[in-house]
């Protein structure tokens, strides 16, 4: 690295101290220069195509003859006949399954299917099928699997539309369509062409979370922000729209979700100062139809100073505004590049926004709404109902992105329509998802230290807001202070992994990290298109402690851990609750598991090629039950083997505090799919 004013750049590496300027640091800047390269060095193979897409009767002269040729003739028609209504019939049924008049809604109440980024639009990642079940898991085995040709971390899962499953991949987000009927045969592949410029600027490894299905159209949100709608049946391109601009630091990685005639996406870039958005577009044109930011003026973000509440009270005239110093919020982050949810009956749409920028906190004075918040807008308007900041003045990086599950449960003896959200910041969050009242908010892992809890108390000024602890707190210490030993480390005590809800248990089962960091924010300068950052950090496990990561059941109703299975790792891949008292998810090392829903024994691991960020999925074709999953190792944790990275401050402390993964695994691509071996 130069020894000089900036320090030298990396191609495809996010460098933490690029753009520092104070002269007076130089040393200190050397040394941030190498701690704090910035989660990735992007190199993704540019893979060819490797698929191209894709009649008389002699009746002879005697009477006999003639008859019989003619009876022939017409049996031979007949069986023509008979054969093509056969095959017409078949078409038609897989046709109808694919092409039906259905909505998606409808269509992800068909657990042999899984047309939805998260099963269903409430995010439960529940399944009704049990032929997989307690009795049977030991006997699972793969059946299948596909190599995908991509090395990086493979987030997302599958979809499974008829008899069609549909695969993706990270950059270069190639699709594939495989044949459930013939063996898994490749029907088509899309692989966009993207500007490789757009490597650079993807935070936390080159993933992609997932397509999205409707009207015999597959969704793919493209790493260079571009929306493709493809032919379900051909791959053939319908339309494209471009949702932002690469070269301001603007990426996609995050699933889309289609609502009635729009598909929602949103953007990332919170770590290039972007100004995060969610966008509606039409599912027929690919016309832009509203687009919501989540800092600014009131008419940007599409509230109402009077109607958007957040804990029961109007937000106010300027909300945003107020809270950020001259045009900071032009640049303050809240990007939108994790999961949405949706309640049809209220008909809002639910999701979370990202860190503010920079990462440094005494840039930036004020609360910096709206980013770290759950909004909860008119799927049709994007007008905001209600809103709720979680953690006011970021000062970790504890994005509000994850998904919010939406579960009827009971509360107090009263069934209440609510949202749950486990949150970066470590607090697993219950609330009235038809107004945002806050019901519960407890610590979902033991560790965590930044806050003491979250003010319950309405009549106090600071209800809803966590009550945070000054020895933790990185504003407090100051620029060039190291504030050590902060619990969760800034990956969060869960990152966009998301979790699954059972109807059947009443439980959340949670994927989460168990990990602690050192923080030592800087002075940086925005420069568009340039990391902008402003922080060095270490991670490791909680003193005294070796697992790295949990993965717990939680009630929800009463914020408690039911129970909780250590992991080495953290616990990166998502999680599946299914009818059979059966949850599945993935290790960092590879090893797929089945456990015992009500208690949590293990009854079946197995380990897939590469470590698992990929969340588990299942679905039945022709009266059999199958479960697969993405394995690739990669995404934030395992960036240090994706990217190639030795330097242990490298990747925001991710590559020293889970180094020991080269032990386990190694890169590599693929689909696994299991069922119960038969008798």
């Amino acid at each position: 690295m130069a020894d000089s004013g900036e320090p030298e750049r990396v191609p495809g590496v996010i460098d933490a101290s690029e753009r520092r300027r104070d002269g007076a640091h130089a040393t200190r800047r050397s040394r941030h220069a190498n701690a704090g390269a910035f989660l990735i060095r992007i190199w993704a193979p540019q893979l060819e195509p490797a698929f191209p897409p894709a009649a008389g009767v002699n009746p002879g002269e005697a009477h006999v003859t003639k008859l019989l040729a003619v009876s022939t003739s017409i049996l031979a028609l007949c069986a023509t006949q008979c054969v093509w209504a056969q095959e017409t019939k078949q078409e038609t049924k897989q046709e109808t399954k694919q092409d039906s008049k259905q909505s998606i809604e409808q269509m992800s109440r068909d657990s042999s299917q899984w047309v939805m980024p998260a099963k269903d639009y409430a995010n439960t990642r529940y399944s009704t099928l049990k032929q997989i079940n307690t009795g049977n898991a030991n006997r699972l085995a793969p059946v299948w699997s596909f190599s995908t040709g991509v090395l990086r971390g493979h987030e997302g899962a599958p979809l499974v539309i008829g008899d069609v499953m549909y695969v993706h991949t990270p950059f270069p987000n190639i699709v594939y369509a495989l044949d459930l009927n013939n063996d898994g045969k490749i029907l088509w592949k899309y692989e966009p062409k993207q500007d490789a410029n757009v490597i650079p600027v993807m935070c936390c490894d080159t993933v992609n979370r997932g397509l999205a299905f409707s009207d015999g159209k597959i969704f793919l949100y493209q790493a260079d922000t571009t929306l493709v709608a493809l032919d379900a049946k051909s791959g053939k391109l319908a339309w494209s729209a471009k949702n932002g601009d690469p070269t301001k630091g603007e990426t996609g990685t995050a699933a889309p979700l289609v609502i009635k005639d729009k598909v929602f996406v949103g953007n990332s870039g919170g770590e290039f100062g972007v100004r995060g958005a969610i966008t509606a577009y039409d599912v027929n044109s690919g016309k832009q139809v509203w687009r919501a930011y989540s800092t600014g003026p009131d008419k940007d973000m599409l509230v109402d100073p009077e109607k958007t509440t957040m804990l029961g009270k109007p937000i106010g005239k300027d909300s945003s505004l107020k809270t950020w110093e001259g045009d900071q919020w032009k640049i303050g982050g809240g990007a939108v590049w994790g999961w949405f949810s949706y309640d049809p009956q209220v008909n809002l749409i639910y999701y979370g926004t990202s860190n503010p920028s920079t990462w440094n906190p005494k840039q930036r004075p004020g609360d910096n709404k709206w980013s770290t918040s759950i909004f909860a807008r008119d799927a049709d308007t994007g007008e905001a109902k209600w809103v709720y900041q979680l953690t006011p003045h970021d000062q970790w990086d504890y994005d509000a992105v994850n998904e919010s599950i939406l579960a009827d449960q009971d509360m107090g003896g009263k069934t209440v329509k609510t949202l749950v959200h486990f949150d970066r910041n470590g607090f697993g969050y219950t609330l009235d998802r038809t107004n945002g009242e806050l019901l519960v908010a407890e610590k979902f892992d033991p560790s965590v230290n930044w806050a003491t809890k979250v003010e319950m108390d309405k009549s106090s000024p600071n209800y809803g807001r966590p009550e945070g602890v000054k020895q933790y707190s990185t504003e407090a210490n100051g620029e060039d202070a190291n504030t050590k030993g902060v619990c969760p480390a800034a990956l969060g005590s869960k990152d966009q992994q998301p979790a699954a809800w059972s109807p059947e248990t009443k439980l959340f089962y949670v994927p989460t990290n168990h990990v602690c960091m050192d923080y030592e924010p800087f002075r940086v300068a925005y420069t568009p298109g340039q990391p902008y950052v402003g922080a060095t950090l270490s991670m490791y496990p909680p003193e005294g402690q070796a697992n790295m990561g949990n993965f717990i059941a939680w009630d929800a109703t009463k914020g408690k851990i039911v129970w909780s299975n250590p992991e080495r790792f953290s616990v990166w891949s998502g999680a599946l609750a299914t009818a059979g008292d059966l949850v599945f998810y993935g290790t960092l090392e590879g090893y797929l598991k089945a456990v015992d829903a009500k208690t949590g024994k293990e009854l079946y691991k197995y380990k897939t090629p590469s470590g698992i960020i990929g969340n588990v999925m299942t679905y039945q074709h022709k009266g059999r039950q199958y479960v697969a999953v993405l394995s690739g190792i990669g995404g934030w944790a395992g960036i240090g083997l994706a990217a190639g990275l030795a330097d242990p401050h490298a990747g925001l402390g991710a590559v020293g505090g889970y180094a020991a993964l080269s032990n386990y695994t190694s890169l590599g691509g693929s689909l696994t799919v299991f069922a119960v071996e038969q008798e």
